[in-house]
């Protein structure tokens, strides 16, 4: 009992430190930050109890006052163990995409994705990761929907003047890639509580951002800290807390919260999983949350309750996200159903 209580005033602590910081990041970011493991950190694809994972996640926000920002993730996650070890290996895919705004910039990334975890513990419970995620980033923007100082003339707008733009492509691709490394375990009398702990640093090779082609213009490298546990209160309950901090450039991004999550059914093999709980995003968006596990699919809902110096004009609106997970074992010898102990966040 001693040990849970400092497992919990840690974790309760170090979400209370992480959401006290400034926001403002430069990268697409979700909410159900927890349902976009390798936009986290590549380290955490493969840290979840199954042999594949998909999950989709869909955010529109700030439909209040202006032309909508939507943003989907969808990743894939494939795990096989390495020959007769208790090592296994991760093979995912992240795509994303990402539309902003009246001239629609938008962008879309396919990023394949591999992880190795290495044992740490003869009871396979414990293990440290490390994981790389590389590929192609499109940019684009529609021209035709650009208006500059230029073309106001005597006061008027006048689309038949040119809008004294340079840039020759309205799209462009460039490459990008990320590392991470991640140390993960689960403990307790029935191996039910789980934690992890994590460090990513994306954009390694500093890609060009920029529709003019500028080498000067690069995209900021960006840390990533990110940190979770979930714990039983009782066979029927229990907490799931995460955290992530971000810093991009000048920029940094700090998110937390917890939900709490109950068992209807036999606790053992529950007919569903009732999570609900709340997130915030520091000095942003107060994020209440829902989450429902309907084996092997689990449903996620939240809300961005905008608090920032926007609220004024988002009327305190921020953004929806459903996200949608699907976690399954395969019907195979090699399954990690009986080979390996993995959290399930």
């Amino acid at each position: 009992m001693k040990t849970r209580f400092s497992h919990i005033t840690f974790l309760m602590l170090m979400v209370t430190l992480l959401t006290t910081g400034k926001l403002r990041a430069q990268d697409i970011h979700f909410s159900q930050f927890y349902e976009a493991p390798l936009l986290r950190n590549p380290s955490l694809a493969g840290i979840f109890t199954g042999d594949i994972r998909a999950q989709i996640v869909y955010r529109d926000q700030w439909n209040s006052f202006t032309n909508a920002y939507r943003s989907g993730s969808l990743n894939f996650e494939y795990k096989l163990p390495v020959g007769g070890t208790e090592d296994f290996i991760t093979a995912g895919l992240q795509m994303l995409y990402d539309r902003a705004g009246t001239v629609s910039l938008t962008s879309t990334h396919l990023l394949p994705a591999i992880n190795y975890h290495k044992s740490l513990s003869s009871e396979r419970n414990m293990f440290l990761s490390v994981g790389f995620m590389g590929g192609m980033v499109r940019r684009s923007i529609d021209q035709s929907k650009i208006t500059t100082d230029n073309q106001f003339t005597g006061g008027a707008f006048n689309p038949a003047v040119a809008s004294g733009e340079t840039f020759a492509n309205a799209n462009y691709w460039y490459p990008d890639a990320s590392v991470g490394t991640a140390f993960n375990m689960s403990f307790g009398k029935e191996e039910d509580n789980n934690l992890f702990f994590g460090v990513a640093y994306h954009h390694v090779n500093r890609p060009s951002n920029s529709f003019y082609r500028n080498a000067n213009e690069a995209l900021h490298p960006k840390w990533v800290v990110s940190g979770g546990v979930k714990f039983d209160l009782n066979d029927e309950s229990f907490f799931n807390l995460q955290a992530d901090y971000s810093k991009q450039g000048s920029a940094s991004e700090v998110i937390g919260g917890a939900m709490y999550g109950y068992k209807f059914g036999d606790p053992e093999t529950p007919d569903y999983v009732l999570q609900l709980g709340a997130f915030i995003r520091a000095k942003d968006a107060l994020i209440p949350a829902l989450k429902i596990d309907y084996n092997p699919f689990s449903l996620g809902f939240s809300y961005d309750v905008n608090v920032s110096q926007l609220k004024t004009a988002s009327q305190g609106r921020g953004g929806f996200e459903l996200s949608v997970t699907y976690i399954g074992f395969l019907d195979r010898e090699s399954s990690s159903k009986f080979k390996i102990h993995c959290p399930r966040f």
